[in-house]
């Protein structure tokens, strides 16, 4: 798999969940994650969860990975599935390491914060996995602020004052997230390659 870094500022608008947008608009021929900083405006027509038709899924600030297998032909949504629940578990552990717990509901990612409701449990993540003919794709992001987050979820952002989290702990997020999940699917297939079979 590669890994490409794009500069920041790009906006998440649902588009780049769509087969092969590595492909065509960086020429990465390849299974890959691409990730960036920017805001997040999910387009109606680029919904892909049928529950989230009418809402509003945005923020201003994030921290975005997709990724995108062509190993597996046709592609597998179950198999899909499994493979964004890895990564976000991945996430999970780093940002432990980094100093903020987080608690995991399927592919979200919460954490415990004060407001003025109390303790209440602030939504870090959104998460998006599909298939197409040919790849599978997930979309992860993380909330960094929770400026321009839907006024109707409670949210959290891992730079807010309640968290350890420093802006210089982002690229050490990014790179260690796509290194253990790069490394996680390749021990799964050195582990295939290796198993007797009946």
């Amino acid at each position: 798999m590669k890994h490409l870094k794009l500069k920041d500022n790009t906006c998440y608008d649902g588009s780049q969940i769509e087969p092969m947008w590595a492909f065509k608009t960086f020429g990465i021929k390849d299974s890959s994650i691409v990730t960036w900083i920017g805001p997040m405006e999910i387009e109606q027509d680029h919904l892909v969860d049928f529950e989230d038709v009418g809402l509003e899924i945005k923020g201003d600030k994030m921290l975005h990975f997709i990724i995108e297998h062509f190993d597996v032909q046709p592609a597998d949504i179950n198999l899909c599935y499994h493979r964004q629940r890895i990564f976000v578990m991945i996430i999970k552990d780093i940002l432990q390491n980094l100093g903020i717990k987080t608690f995991r509901k399927g592919d979200d990612l919460y954490y415990k914060k004060l407001s003025s409701n109390g303790e209440v449990n602030g939504k870090l993540s959104v998460s998006i996995a599909t298939c197409s003919v040919s790849s599978m794709k997930v979309h992860f992001a993380l909330n960094l602020i929770e400026k321009g987050t839907p006024d109707n979820v409670e949210t959290a952002g891992i730079l807010e004052p309640y968290g350890n989290f420093e802006i210089s702990d982002i690229n050490k997020l990014v790179d260690e997230a796509c290194e253990k999940y790069i490394n996680e699917i390749s021990s799964i297939k050195m582990d295939i390659s290796k198993t007797r079979v009946f």
